[in-house]
């Protein structure tokens, strides 16, 4: 093995040493704080919610980051953002039913009285009614609610009641929380689906067709280089190697961007001088580039490696 590639190895080792483990890990967070957001959205309001969401997404980008995808990390973790948003939304959606399932007991009452909601404008008109139970005890809550007019006074009716008081009375099939279940599983699996999806793009066979194409152009270099044929300019090693002289050599702007023409460089594309560059401890800015390449220990959107 030769010394360059042993240092390729060694910096994507540092890069991702196990991406199998890492990638379970970032699920699993990811999974945590889904839950967690659940479990804060029915106690606290957005002025604590709002903060902790942003946090997660500053956490997500470096997460992904690691898992050293070819895919841009801001645009995977906006993903995964917005599908924990809507799990958990959808999941608060059913925060009712879910915990009238948990603590309710089930119990045979009879309606004893029926309104209808006042006129609002266009807001929709529900029917309440006020249940007893068999012994003549009033359902503990809040009366009993439909959106159409389903039962009468007199009428004996099957309901889930919550023994604190607090939940409406419900049907068994109106306390049914399974879609709700089942969309907010949906759009947790499709958060983890893509951190599982990213890892992939990281991993050896995501690379293979690159590297066939570039055994293919390794070849094109040994034939150039035994029969001692060259075209108009440096090969790509040559030009590799060039740009590795640029960003040891090369100074600074006051940003600390190290400038690159791309245009010296065409047999090299961005996602390779990214890796160059990564090899070198610098990232490969994606963004306000302007014509040039700008490389720094620090930038504000990464170019995905080669």
């Amino acid at each position: 093995m030769s010394g360059e590639d042993a240092g390729h190895d060694e910096v994507r080792g540092r890069r991702v040493g196990h991406p199998v483990v890492l990638a379970f890990a970032v699920g699993g967070y990811v999974f945590a704080a889904i839950a967690g957001l659940f479990v804060l959205a029915g106690d606290f309001g957005p002025a604590l919610l709002v903060p902790l969401w942003i946090v997660h997404a500053v956490l997500l980008v470096l997460l992904i980051r690691r898992l050293g995808a070819r895919t841009s990390s801001t645009y995977t973790m906006l993903f995964i953002v917005g599908t924990s948003v809507m799990s958990v939304y959808v999941a608060d959606m059913a925060r009712d039913d879910l915990t009238l399932q948990q603590r309710g007991e089930r119990v045979t009452a009879t309606v004893v009285d029926k309104w209808r909601d006042a006129a609002q404008g266009r807001k929709a008109r529900d029917y309440n009614y006020t249940l007893e139970r068999e012994d003549g005890t009033k359902v503990p809550g809040p009366a009993m609610r439909t959106l159409t007019d389903l039962y009468d006074v007199g009428q004996r009716v099957t309901v889930i009641e919550d023994p604190q008081g607090e939940l409406r009375p419900k049907t068994p099939g109106q306390a049914d929380a399974t879609s709700e279940e089942l969309g907010s599983l949906g759009f947790a699996l499709a958060a983890i689906g893509a951190v599982a999806w990213t890892a992939w793009r990281g991993s050896d066979p995501a690379r293979q067709k690159a590297d066939e194409g570039a055994g293919h152009d390794t070849g094109n270099r040994a034939y150039r280089k035994f029969t001692g044929a060259r075209g108009s300019g440096p090969t790509q090693e040559e030009q590799e190697e060039q740009l590795r002289e640029a960003l040891r050599t090369y100074p600074a702007d006051r940003r600390g961007y190290i400038k690159v023409p791309p245009e010296q460089y065409p047999d090299v594309s961005q996602q390779r001088a990214a890796r160059i560059a990564w090899e070198l401890g610098l990232r490969a800015e994606a963004s306000g580039n302007r014509g040039s390449w700008r490389f720094a220990e620090k930038v504000v959107e990464e170019v995905p490696l080669d």
